[in-house]
């Protein structure tokens, strides 16, 4: 069951309120009130992307769902989720913290969110938790599907992690493409369970898409994209180190998989990512995942 918050201020808000979502009209079942917990103000953050996957996701899920959610951030989108382990939780902490804005989308009253923690707390304090659910209701199996309207109506557009054949986050892309969102479907192996609901949603019209820059040029125009382009190398940096820079550029990997990339030997990549950590360049993430800062 969900565990309590801490203390913090409820509002409730319905039909009429100045924040109320004006998308609600288009939901085949709108809701009848929203309890908010957090920063209200970000009802009407003016760009919103959902981000939604598995909650056993892969670490290549892991760290896309970093990866799009801090560029979202960074340049001023809103990023949805659903507070689930798994890409929702990355999703959220990524945006958080990127010092960016997050909105959770729960499926019980947001005084007792599922799954309770160190995330429901920051999200309260620092994003934006809501739900239809009065407060002192709890998680039920049934709620979830229905949040998930919700998470399709607040947003501009969805974009689907990894999922299985049959998944939750399915049913959130249905309801966006419903109500005329844009769904967005990052590519995997083909031969991974985690990727065929992604690759059926590429099937029935959804974007395909590889990088954040792809996502904000897409929705929302050139202006707005991120520069993916690699960083500019110092001078000082060792071979290793510039090839472990490059091989990171635009991504969030653990170390193993950035020493493949750059073609170094692992001992030789974790020593050259220390001393880039040290300088400010990298950063080491939740789960050891790598990032440029």
């Amino acid at each position: 069951m969900g565990e309590r918050t801490r203390d913090s201020p409820t509002r409730r808000i319905a039909r009429g309120d100045p924040l109320w979502p004006a998308r609600f009209a288009s939901v085949e079942v709108e809701p009848t009130a929203l309890w908010l917990r957090g920063r209200c103000e970000l009802l009407d953050a003016p760009r919103r992307v959902a981000i939604v996957g598995s909650r056993s996701p892969t670490p290549y899920g892991l760290a896309q769902a970093t990866r799009f959610a801090r560029a979202l951030a960074e340049c001023g989108v809103a990023v949805v989720s659903g507070l689930a382990r798994g890409v929702d939780e990355a999703a959220h902490w990524a945006a958080l913290d990127a010092n960016g804005a997050t909105i959770a989308v729960l499926g019980c009253g947001v005084d007792r969110p599922w799954p309770g923690g160190p995330l429901a707390d920051r999200v309260t304090r620092d994003g934006l938790a809501l739900s239809e659910f009065a407060p002192g209701v709890g998680p039920r199996r049934h709620h979830f599907p229905l949040r998930n309207r919700i998470i399709a109506a607040l947003s501009d557009a969805v974009l689907v992690i990894e999922a299985a054949h049959a998944s939750g986050s399915l049913i959130t892309a249905r309801w966006a493409a419903d109500q005329g969102q844009t769904v967005f479907a990052l590519p995997g192996r083909v031969d991974h369970p985690m990727a065929r609901g992604t690759l059926r949603l590429i099937r029935e019209g959804a974007t395909a898409v590889d990088s954040p820059r792809m996502l904000l040029e897409d929705l929302y125009g050139e202006g707005l994209a991120p520069d993916d382009g690699p960083s500019r190398p110092d001078p000082r940096w060792t071979d290793d180190e510039k090839a472990l820079v490059s091989a990171l550029t635009g991504e969030t990997l653990a170390a193993a998989d950035v020493a493949t990339r750059a073609e170094v030997e692992l001992t030789a990549a974790l020593a050259g990512l220390t001393s880039l950590e040290l300088a400010g360049v990298v950063r080491r993430g939740p789960g050891g995942l790598y990032s440029i800062s």
